[in-house]
């Protein structure tokens, strides 16, 4: 009795050594595979240029585009200004604005009335393709203008140049000397932003979004 006791137990003994290995076994019998993510961070590109032109608002041939010009301003003469916005290749989707302010205020109210709206001076601006969107109070004798573009904008095909906000401005012949001698300090400022498009629902959701991070850079 006691050896088939000890056979059945070397036999049972057997067993669960072959069940231990064979469990080590299925759990050794594995696959393996990998994903490789490459991550790439998406940007908003822009740039903001306009024609270089002389004092007299003349277009200077050849010349590279620039940040700035200076007007010399005399009543009657009209001027070329085309600030125009420019999304830089591989940009995201993206909404984008300008916001033009002019100082001066009072001097251009007091000269052409309480009612004074800029773009009775403007040319070349396409109400369908830069809407005005809203207009600040007046604030440090300077008033701003926010210009929305009509679509989402992306770089994806490469730059994409957008029409000019305006094309130019014209002073008004019947200024006197005295009038345009109040006007000597007149700037007109457009600053240009972009937001993702992604993850928002609309334009309003994005510049909502904008105005909560950049609160120093909305109307």
């Amino acid at each position: 009795m006691k050896t088939k006791h000890k056979v059945l137990f070397l036999c049972l003994c057997v067993t669960l050594i072959l069940g231990v290995s064979m469990l080590g076994s299925l759990a050794y019998m594995t696959d393996r595979d990998s994903v490789v993510n490459t991550f790439t961070a998406g940007k908003v590109g822009l740039a903001l240029d306009e024609s270089l032109v002389d004092p007299d608002g003349t277009p200077v041939p050849g010349a590279d585009r620039v940040k700035q010009n200076t007007y010399h301003l005399i009543p009657g003469q009209s001027y070329v200004k085309d600030p125009t916005l420019r999304i830089l290749a591989d940009s995201e989707e993206a909404y984008v604005r300008l916001l033009v302010t002019i100082n001066e205020i009072a001097a251009l109210q007091a000269i052409f009335g309480a009612d004074f709206l800029p773009e009775d001076y403007a040319s070349g601006w396409d109400a369908e393709t830069w809407p005005c969107v809203a207009i600040s109070d007046v604030q440090d004798d300077s008033i701003t203008y926010e210009f929305r573009y009509k679509e989402t904008v992306s770089g994806e095909d490469g730059e994409l140049v957008l029409p000019a906000l305006f094309t130019g401005f014209t002073v008004p012949g019947a200024l006197t000397a005295e009038q345009l001698a109040t006007l000597d300090e007149l700037k007109i400022t457009v600053v240009g932003h972009g937001i993702q498009a992604a993850t928002f629902a609309d334009a309003e959701e994005a510049w909502a979004a904008f105005g909560e991070q950049f609160p120093d850079l909305s109307l």
